[in-house]
């Protein structure tokens, strides 16, 4: 995906008089929040940096040069260096709603949820695990659906590099997901004894 003929004309415009920014502002803003959210973990945080973003994007749109890529991947570049940054200048450790990025719907109800809660509790775990670089490459490519080019330029990293880390993220997860199943699987005694419970609770 590249920068559109539209967006293109926006994005001059926008160089030339700055009040036509806040057409690009009005098409991104609820994306780079997602994003911004999902790094953060909390709504005011996240509120603060996507203005950041937004207002850093406006002072540089003079330098922005099309690169091939949708004019969403410099706004994502520029979140994904304002969250680091803002990690580093907090010395605190980095929350991810990883929960919202593997999809979960602010509508979902808990009994709609009940039937894969288990899984979705082990997965995120295993999720959890994962260095924050993993978890955000994650974030991008399935809650954002960009592709390995576009997280290439906001993470700073080649295509192809994206594509290995992409590889290797999955087979850590698969690993450190076959390594959770097996370690809460019920001993044979233990299943024993949950089999005999519900056969009590059936009679």
């Amino acid at each position: 995906m590249s920068v559109t003929s539209e967006e293109t004309r926006l994005i001059r415009r926008a160089k030339r008089d700055p009040q036509a920014f806040g057409e690009l502002y009005e098409r991104y803003v609820r994306k780079i929040y997602t994003y911004v959210y999902y790094r953060m973990g909390n709504e005011h945080d996240a509120e603060d940096l996507t203005a950041r973003v937004f207002q850093r994007a406006l002072t540089h749109i003079d330098g922005y040069q099309d690169q091939g890529l949708p004019f969403s991947a410099w706004l994502y570049r520029i979140a994904h260096n304002l969250v680091a940054n803002w990690y580093r200048d907090h010395s605190r450790q980095q929350v991810v709603g990883l929960d919202e990025a593997l999809g979960r719907e602010a509508g979902d109800q808990p009994h709609e949820l009940a039937e894969d809660e288990e899984e979705r509790r082990v997965l995120l775990r295993a999720l959890r695990h994962l260095p924050e670089e993993r978890q955000q490459l994650l974030i991008l490519k399935y809650a954002e659906d960009l592709s390995n080019a576009e997280i290439g330029e906001i993470m700073g990293r080649t295509e192809g590099a994206i594509k290995s880390l992409y590889h290797r993220t999955l087979l850590t997860l698969r690993d450190d997901l076959v390594e959770q199943v097996e370690k809460e699987r019920p001993q044979d005694g233990e299943h024993a004894r949950r089999a005999e419970t519900r056969g009590q609770r059936a009679s």
